[in-house]
Parts: C-alpha cells; structure tokens; sequence
C-alpha cells in the first residue's frame, strides 16, 4: 500500500493588526459615545449623619481660611506674621484639633511662607489642613 503524503504548504497564520485596528476602534466609538451623566446618575453616594454624641468642641462649623502672599499672610481679613499665626492657631488648638484649616496660596507667594505655615499648624497639633492655589 501507498502512503499519502500530507500536504506540507505553509501554516494558517492569524493576522492580528486587523483584529487590532477594530478593537481601537471600538474602544474609541465607546469612549466617545459614553455619556458621563449616565454613569453619574447612577453612582448612590450619600454622606454620613454627624454624630450626635459629639462634644460642642468637636462640632465647630466655621473653616479657619489663611492666605498665603508673597510679603506675608492673611487670616481673617487682616495681615498677620509668623509669630502672631502662631500664637492664635495654639490657641485655637486647645479649643480643638480637628478645626478644618484653609490655606490659599497665591502664585507668586514663596514656597518658604507655606512651609512655615505649616510648621505652624503641625506645631499646634492641626491636622485637617487643605492647601489651595489661587
């Protein structure tokens, strides 16, 4: 008997650029079909109640806002220096350390006045500290 010989031809090769190119473009038609409202509308985010057992201290409502200049600081309105912001946030710190701290720096204000203001605040114990660029 007579053996038959396979056919030794080349191999099926899968091209994957095509596969590829559609899968891009897929994922651009997406991206750019996706509406962000949809997946906003569907996010359930609420907040936590505030605690009723809290201590008066504990429940201070007022932000302390501090802004940060090029020639020195502002805190309520009116220009202070290093030793004075330091004095009245020691004292705000006995009161309470979980008073919420709003430090806006303005463009031109050296890096060097933020960093002492915030050797002020971790002096004093304050914590809860958000830092701004105006």
């Amino acid at each position: 008997m007579a053996k038959r010989e396979r056919n030794k031809g080349e191999s099926v090769k899968l091209e994957m650029t095509p596969m590829i190119d559609v899968v891009f473009q897929l994922l651009i038609f997406f991206i750019v079909t996706l509406k962000q409202e949809d997946i906003l509308s569907h996010l359930d985010v609420s907040r936590p109640a505030p605690d009723p057992n809290a201590k008066p201290e504990e429940q201070i409502k007022d932000l302390l806002q501090i802004e940060v200049y090029e020639r020195g600081f502002v805190m309520k309105g009116r220009r202070v220096g290093i030793s004075e912001l330091d004095r009245q946030l020691t004292r705000l710190a006995t009161y309470s350390k979980n008073v919420s701290v709003i430090i806006k720096c303005t463009p031109d204000s050296p890096h060097a006045n933020l960093v002492q203001l915030l050797n002020v605040c971790a002096k004093a114990g304050l914590k809860n500290l958000s830092v701004f660029s105006l």
